[in-house]
């Protein structure tokens, strides 16, 4: 298609300027609430912060103007680190929904060029072919075939057909293009389109819960309801024993902050966010945020050829001419019949390009050196890609009249309708066999010599004439070999799914060590198959050919029943349902069409197949970063919670040993810790070889919980220990408090390095590249000296500074009562190596850190 045939030369540098001070940018701008003021009122419904509010302005009631200012200091400094990871997800979030935004193609100062669609301005002239997204309202001035979905604004799925002469030659912001080609002017942008006014937009859209969301807020609610039932029992039995009123609700306030996990959702959220933000760094765009929870799940990636295993650097490097029953090369001299077919083949493509095939054919016609007629016709009429297999027709005349009608598609498509005899099958046949096996993709050329302007409903009406075979070559990418290694050592089965041929794709598979090629499925084949025997044959196939929609789906949902975590990739307008089928579809950035990347729920933007690695091992670490962040709030609000009410309880000689500013002081040491230190964590060496976990499991396994449990209890029975020495030893409350203290937080320092891995020794976590673990501690370390040693500090907390040895005696234990843990460990480690496991022979580096 030549564009000066339309006369449009779209509008002008100075005209772009003029429209864009008018009418403004095309975006959808609407009245959104005071982000920082919505995580305010967030933080003040928060129970943390409601009850550090109580309790200040108790003690500010009971004349304890320290303590209440501190714990007014600690509001504060909790909201801070609150607000602050608030502030990071937000913006990680909004960085990832801006990348989504499509671009769109325009006609400027007479030039077909991509721009963003912000940039879209009144008066532009649009071009949208199928499979794109329309980015503003527009009246059509040119069209071919064209059809939109417009379901996002009528309900109605089915496509709607358009054109400048019908009844509503409007196209809409939102809605698809089904299939055809047309170019429109801009008629409105942003908030004046249709769906502006409507007010759909980004904002409005709910994801639902993730299964992993649901168990985490389970669980924070089954903690909170039990806070509740133990604040209110101890609030009583304090009651019944002082009959003071606030100093009682003061103690048992003590015991609710102590149990609230309230860094439980904050680390969630956290490691979801930025994950996703880590993820788009790597060149992979996250859509959803329950695809970072089901990346590491993934048990199978079923992907297409071209693009993805191959190239999609197409080149016309094969001829077959039914004429004379010759296969030749496009690099030699050609006789008439072979420039013929190339010519056939480049009127059978787009007018305009952009597929690799048609760009080849088209280059290989303007070589052949004759004089070029494509200024010369237009195109009258269009028959997009469709059938199984699939085939498309495009009709061209000129001023005198002449016509030109072309298909071109699957070869079996053509021969059908160019009603070749027996013979002449099996000859192309032959053809087809002697060209594929070398890994060359096949289509079938044909000619109609249809006289009229009232054309058929279906392109297989016409009457056509076999030209011919085109070949192309698409090598394989270099490096998919080792992409395909990476997937099989993690346990994950890759399938091919795709529209070639079995010859061609099984030519493919063999020269990148493709597991599986020995056997394939046609989809014809699969449509044949019921459901239960396709769910048997979908496990033992891993190349599917001459795919269609349909088809695909059943792929998709046989797998799935199957119980498998199925990743798809796709590109086309084809691939949309299967890709929203898919638990992780997956689109591809540059040669991606709009429906495609609307469907899938990760967008790989450079293309490449081995960023899906990188992204299920990310999937990978965010879950089992997030899992150790959790097992640690478990573990080390166990003995706090403990150390509060035993006590309390059992009228031990100091019942309140910790007050609430004790308390929140190791609070505050904590939230940095889980939703810092362990989501910065790299990926432990061993996660890219072990199976794909399944995603029904449970993410509070007992086994893992237990661990948790035990080892909270153990540091429990640590510091309760040095309690009833230092009692034994006549020792007062402010020097059995501070031993306790200390104890609990040298605990809490190992903890954080033990858990660092829970199959991996300290020595080998140590060498893990993240500075924030030392940072932490230190801080930690330094802040804890602080409250020891001067003066002020150490009598606000009711501590009393202690001498080296009970200072070592305590840290000791503290050393013990985590430390133990690493026995275990040596036990796993072991036992793995008997049972010959690939963990201790992996050679993965931390290159995710």
């Amino acid at each position: 298609m030549q564009l000066d045939q339309f006369d449009i030369q779209g509008l002008s540098s100075e005209q772009i300027r003029l429209a864009r001070e008018k009418f403004g940018e095309n975006t959808l701008k609407y009245k959104q609430e005071n982000s920082v003021l919505d995580a305010l009122k967030k933080l003040a419904k928060e129970p943390m912060i409601l009850l550090l509010l109580v309790a200040a302005l108790i003690y500010f009631v009971s004349g304890k103007t320290g303590d209440a200012i501190f714990l007014a200091s600690a509001i504060i400094v909790v909201s801070a680190i609150s607000l602050f990871q608030d502030s990071r997800s937000r913006n990680a979030l909004q960085k990832l929904k801006n990348l989504t935004q499509p671009n769109c193609k325009v006609v400027r100062n007479g030039e077909v060029v991509e721009i963003k669609s912000e940039e879209l301005v009144v008066g532009d002239s649009l071009i949208v072919e199928e499979g794109t997204s329309i980015t503003a309202d527009g009246i059509i001035v040119h069209s071919n075939d064209f059809s939109v979905n417009e379901s996002i604004l009528t309900g109605e799925s089915l496509p709607v057909f358009k054109d400048k002469e019908k009844e509503d030659p409007f196209i809409y912001k939102g809605s698809t293009v089904s299939s055809g080609l047309a170019i429109a002017t801009i008629t409105s942008i942003g908030n004046e389109t249709k769906l502006g006014k409507i007010g759909e937009s980004l904002e409005s859209i709910k994801e639902e819960k993730t299964p992993l969301e649901i168990q985490i807020s389970s669980f924070v609610k089954n903690l909170v309801i039990a806070g509740t039932i133990v604040f209110l029992v101890v609030w009583a039995i304090n009651y019944f024993h002082s009959y003071d009123l606030l100093d009682s609700l003061l103690k048992a306030l003590t015991l609710a902050m102590s149990i609230l996990p309230e860094e439980v959702p904050m680390a969630f959220s956290a490691f979801m966010a930025i994950g996703a933000w880590r993820l788009m760094k790597m060149g992979i765009l996250v859509k959803q945020m329950k695809t970072v929870e089901t990346l590491g799940s993934a048990t199978v990636i079923c992907t297409d050829k071209t693009g993805t295993i191959t190239e999609n650097r197409m080149s016309l490097a094969k001829l077959f001419t039914h004429s004379t029953q010759n296969i030749s090369s496009p690099d030699v001299a050609l006789a008439a019949d072979e420039k013929q077919l190339i010519t056939t083949a480049m009127w059978a493509s787009e007018p305009i390009p952009f597929d690799p095939m048609e760009i080849a054919v088209h280059d290989a016609y303007v070589n052949l050196g004759l004089k070029d007629e494509r200024p010369d016709f237009k195109m009258v009429h269009e028959y997009p890609l469709q059938g199984k297999p699939p085939m498309m027709t495009h009709v061209f005349k000129n001023n005198s009249g002449k016509s030109i009608i072309a298909a071109k598609g699957a070869p079996e498509a053509l021969m059908e309708v160019c009603k070749l005899t027996a013979a002449e099958r099996q000859q192309v046949e032959q053809a087809i066999q002697t060209i594929t096996i070398e890994g060359y993709r096949v289509l079938g050329v044909g000619e109609s010599d249809f006289e009229g302007s009232e054309f058929p409903g279906t392109q297989q009406e016409l009457p056509f004439v076999f030209k011919g075979l085109v070949g192309f070559y698409d090598p394989p990418k270099q490096h998919i070999n080792k992409v395909l290694e990476d997937f099989y050592q993690a346990g994950i089965a890759v399938k091919i799914i795709t529209g070639d041929n079995a010859e061609t794709t099984t030519a493919i598979a063999r020269k990148i060590d493709f597991k599986g090629l020995e056997q394939s499925l046609t989809g014809n084949e699969l449509m044949q198959l019921s459901d239960t025997e396709l769910n048997e044959k979908v496990n033992e196939t891993n190349i599917f050919t001459r795919m269609f929609p349909e088809a695909k789906l059943r792929i998709i949902n046989a797998l799935k029943a199957n119980n498998q975590i199925v990743a798809m990739t796709g590109d086309g307008v084809n691939d949309g349902p299967a890709l929203k089928a898919a638990h992780i579809g997956v689109a591809m950035g540059k040669k991606g069409t709009e429906i495609a990347k609307q469907a899938a729920s990760l967008i790989l933007l450079e293309d490449d197949l081995s960023k899906m690695v990188d992204a299920v091992a990310m999937g990978r670490r965010i879950y089992t970063n997030l899992k150790k962040a959790i097992q640690y709030i478990i573990s080390i609000h166990i003995p706090i919670i403990l150390t509060v009410f035993i006590p309390l309880t059992l009228g031990w000689v100091y019942p309140n040993i910790f007050s609430p500013v004790h308390i929140i002081f190791l609070e505050l040491i904590m939230g940095p810790t889980c939703s810092i230190v362990f989501e910065n964590e790299p990926m432990e060496k061993n996660i890219m070889l072990q199976k794909p976990r399944p995603l029904t499991t449970t993410f509070f396994n007992w086994k893992e919980l237990t661990t948790s449990i035990i080892q909270g209890l153990a540091i429990t029975a640590g510091a309760l220990f040095v309690y009833q020495y230092s009692v034994a030893l006549a020792l007062d409350e402010a020097l059995t408090r501070t031993l306790v203290f200390l104890v609990l937080i040298t605990a809490n320092i190992f903890l954080t390095l033990v858990n660092r891995s829970f199959y991996y020794s300290v020595f080998t976590t140590m060498r893990y590249k993240n500075n924030l673990v030392f940072l932490v501690i230190a801080i930690t370390a330094t802040i804890t000296g602080l409250l020891l040693f001067v003066p002020p500090l150490t009598a606000f907390f009711g501590f009393e500074r202690v001498n080296a040895a009970q200072f070592f005696t305590s840290a000791a234990i503290g050393f013990i009562s985590v430390m133990w843990y690493e026995l275990v460990k040596i036990r796993t480690r072991r036992k793995s190596k008997i049972n010959g496991s690939a963990y201790l022979h992996s050679d993965h580096k931390n290159n995710l850190s």
